[in-house]
């Protein structure tokens, strides 16, 4: 079990984490909820029902959507813009898909690479991809999940109010779900920008995501 634990230390540490905050978030989300509540002239609602509600639902999955946007963007444009200096770059001359060799895909595979590298076919070009397809398809399915849940939470404010309710698309087209949606991308990408370009010229020693202390500002893609 330690040794288990030590091998997946990093993956279990940001689970953590998440459940951490995710719990905090229902406590906190739910004593906002009813404050709003009891201001309009209703009535308080239990933690569980909060949680199960539309409006808790929508507050996660417009964060969810936006962070796997986030690295299904960075895991692709990565593979074919760099910048210099950066150890979240490749180097100049390597942009691309690189070759099959580089790659280790095909004839090139070794005895311990994973079977679908060195399967023919459709099989090798979908594991080829494969990290892209999962966090584009993850994106996909928490902004459906987003526009269903804020749906929902729009429309029962639209009730409260005495108002028409409308339709998903007449949703997803509103300016409601569209401040919503891209306050969360603004600061997704401009903490991907920050992390690219402080990564230069700053350092944070034994991580992999930095470079060396040691090494030029004007070094590419070495980490350590």
């Amino acid at each position: 079990m330690k040794r288990l634990v030590r091998e997946n230390a990093l993956a279990l540490c940001f689970l953590l984490l998440f459940l951490v905050t995710l719990a905090g978030q229902s406590v906190a989300g739910a004593a906002a909820f009813n404050e709003e509540q009891v201001a309009e002239g209703g009535s308080p609602v239990t933690w569980a029902h909060y949680v199960t509600s539309s409006s808790f639902a929508v507050d996660v999955a417009e964060n969810w959507q936006s962070e796997y946007l986030q690295f299904f963007l960075y895991i692709l444009i990565t593979a074919w813009l760099i910048q210099r200096g950066s150890p979240e770059s490749k180097k100049r001359g390597e942009e691309g898909l690189e070759s099959d060799a580089e790659q280790k895909v095909g004839p090139h595979a070794g005895p311990g690479s994973p079977a679908w590298a060195a399967a023919p076919g459709w099989r090798r070009t979908v594991f080829s991809h494969s990290l892209g397809i999962v966090m584009g398809l993850l994106f996909l399915l928490s902004w459906l999940a987003q526009s269903v849940a804020g749906l929902a939470a729009y429309n029962n404010e639209q009730l409260a109010q005495l108002e028409d309710p409308v339709d998903w698309v007449g949703y997803v087209t509103s300016p409601d779900f569209w401040n919503r949606t891209l306050q969360n991308w603004q600061s997704e990408f401009l903490a991907v920008a920050s992390m690219v370009l402080l990564a230069i010229f700053l350092r944070e020693r034994g991580s992999p995501q930095s470079k060396k202390v040691g090494d030029p500002h004007s070094e590419t893609a070495s980490t350590g």
